[in-house]
This record gives C-alpha cells, structure tokens and sequence, in this order.
C-alpha cells in the first residue's frame, strides 16, 4: 500500500536554449544581490559575462570560490559579506555544490549571533532565509529544484545534510547552452549522480507505487540511453536537454513520494568524500554495487523489476537477474570513464572502515537503509566487497 504523502515543490523552471538572457524578469525589483559562484569555470565559459551584463540593472556583490563539496568555513565568509551588505537576494550560478552553499548562506545569513552550523549538526529548523534564485551550470545533484543541501565542514570532518521547505529556490533556469562548456569527467558524474538518486528512491521493496515506479524507471532508461549520448557528443543538444531534466527530476520530490527510500549509499559515500575528497558521484559508484550485492536477497523484489524493466533481462533465476543488473550497472558507470573499486583510489581500506563507523556511532545511527536494513556491521563488508 502507497504510503501517505504531501508533494509540495514552489520552484519555476525556466528551461531551454539561451534562457540565462531572461534573468532579468526573474530578480526581484530593487533587489540587494548577493551574486555566488564556484571557482572560476563561468568566467572561462562565458556564463558570467552573460550574467553581469544582466545586472548592471541591480545593486549586487560577488563572492567566488564555492568548492565542490562546499565548505562551511568558506560559506561563512560569504554570510559575513551577505550580512555586512544587507542583501536580500541570493542568485546561485554553479552545479550543485554552488546552490547547495547558496541554500546554506540563505539560512545562515539571518540565524543571528549563534553558530550557524548548528542547523546542519543539530537540524535545528530554519526559521528564516533570504530568497535565492539559481542557473544550473551542471545537471547532477537536483539541488535546482529541491529544499535540500550538503555541506562539509572541514574541523569536524564532517559532510551533513540541511532540509527545510524555505531552501526550495524561487526560480531555476536550466539553460543547455552551458552543457557544451563542460568537460567529460562532470558530465560522467552527473549522469551517475542522477541515476543513484533515482535507484536510493526506487530500488527498496514494492508497495504498489506503479506510478513513482514508472516515473523512476523512465529517467533511468533516458540516462543510459542519452548519458552515454551526451558523454560521447557534448554538442548532442537532445540529449543534453533530456539528461539536464533527468537530473532534475531525479531529486525534486516526485519520486520519492509515497514510497520507502533508501540513502544508504549516499550516507557511507558520502563518508568516503569526506575522508578522501572522492568526487560525490564517484563515491556512489564504489558503493552501489558492493551494497546491493551484499543486500541483494532483501531488495531482490526491486532488483528483479530493475532487471526486467531497465536492463531488459529476462533469463535466469530472480537471484541471477538481478546479479546481472548490477554487473550492468556497474558497466554502464565504467563506460563513462568511473570506476566503482576503491582500488583505483589511495586509501587506506582499515583506517576507512573504522572512520566512518566511529562517525555513525558518534552520530547515534545503528541501522540505515529502508527498514535499518543496513547495520554498522555491514559498512565493513560493503567496503570490502568494492576494494
């Protein structure tokens, strides 16, 4: 039985060819910017001259610098400029990391004296934020038209999440134009950060959802297909435009509504991040395989489905079927240039096992996972099976 739910997404997408140039009807009149960015590839591409032309019209400041896997020491430097100029907009122009930082300064900017990271470490609820709007540079993380951010924190070492419907952006524009500026390895690690978004929400166990199932299903069949496209042919506009919503749509809400999820694989890669600064997608693709292997009796439902639906796959016993769907997987990711072994990473496996167990524990998680289906225990054989 589908679970009860409430789907509720406010964010405009403006989507298209040459969509940047109507930013203008998007920013609020009389607005005091605060203009926030990644480290510099907008200015090599062009996208920010397209931008600062549009707001010669408004009062606005930069700041630059946004890591991949934003940091909340440099974020803090953007609050202090935010606040010190009393602005009431955020325009974010990245992939996600550069909009998930954007969420963060938004709340952060008007939490007042105390420490702001307490709303990451404690979930304490966000009261308040400063509106923010967004131009999608990179399709990957759907952080575009979601209420969700990850930060790092790099005295703690740790990599958390932030959700709170005052986070979903005002308006989003997913301009392709800006695909062909892109280089191969992030047009890989979008793609395979969309497709395990999709398979955290989808591979579980089935209640009836036949249409969120659909829904999952159709984006990973249009990421195999138009992923391998686009990585192949960065001019293929078809398949930008398909892969750019994909990604979107992979983490807006949609899927997720009324059915058990899952995250375990994004909660230990994201350890893997953390620990080793491995790019977001590329921990994903170490863990995915090792984990469903490991748990492939109690998502056998679901991965059988995933066989016979995405893969095509319709020899073999269900155990063998779905075997087969992960080594297709796994294919697929290696076909656009990831790998999914920790071999291919400098890291010690012991040390690793122990960090990021010791960080479960000290956070009070036992188990994870659709129904704690994953234990501490586990960690050490997922991390074993991808070495």
């Amino acid at each position: 039985m589908i679970n009860n739910y409430e789907l509720y997404n406010p964010t405009r997408l403006i989507f298209g060819e040459n969509r940047i140039e109507e930013l203008n009807q998007y920013l609020p009149e009389k607005a005091k910017i605060l203009f926030v960015y990644g480290q510099g590839s907008i200015k090599r591409n062009g996208i920010y001259d397209r931008v600062i032309d549009i707001l010669k019209g408004w009062e606005y400041v930069e700041f630059s610098g946004i890591e991949p896997n934003p940091v909340y020491e440099t974020l803090m430097k953007a609050v202090k400029l935010g606040r010190e100029n009393k602005v009431d907009f955020i325009l974010a122009v990245g992939g996600g990391s550069v909009i998930d930082g954007a969420k963060f300064i938004s709340a952060a900017i008007p939490f007042g004296d105390d420490e702001p990271w307490k709303l990451v470490s404690e979930h304490l609820e966000v009261i308040e934020s400063i509106p923010l709007g967004t131009i999608l540079t990179l399709p990957a993380t759907g952080s575009e038209m979601n209420k969700g951010a990850v930060i790092s924190n790099k005295a703690t070492g740790d990599k958390l999440a932030l959700i709170s419907e005052k986070l979903f952006p005002v308006f989003s524009i997913l301009d392709i134009s800006v695909l062909k500026s892109l280089p191969k390895r992030q047009i890989a690690n979008g793609v395979v950060d969309a497709f395990v978004h999709v398979t955290e929400q989808y591979i579980t166990y089935p209640i009836g959802a036949k249409l969120q199932d659909r829904f999952a299903e159709s984006i990973l069949l249009t990421l195999i297909e138009d992923g391998q496209k686009l990585y192949d042919d960065i001019e293929d506009k078809d398949a930008g435009a398909n892969v750019m919503f994909c990604a979107t749509m992979a983490l807006n809400g949609v899927l997720s509504s009324g059915v058990p999820t899952d995250w375990s694989i994004h909660m230990i890669g994201h350890e893997l991040t953390a620990l080793y600064n491995i790019d977001h997608a590329r921990s994903l693709a170490i863990i995915l395989p090792a984990l469903y292997n490991l748990k492939i009796n109690e998502k056998l439902e679901k991965l059988v489905q995933f066989a016979e639906r995405v893969w095509k796959i319709t020899k073999g016993s269900d155990i063998e079927k779905a075997h087969t769907a992960i080594k297709y997987t796994e294919n697929f990711f290696k076909s656009l240039g990831i790998s999914t072994k920790l071999s291919k990473y400098n890291i010690d496996l012991d040390f690793t096992i122990k960090s990021i167990k010791e960080k479960f524990e000290s956070r009070g998680i036992d188990n994870f996972g659709e129904n704690g289906i994953i234990s501490i225990d586990d960690i050490e054989a997922i991390l074993h099976k991808a070495k």
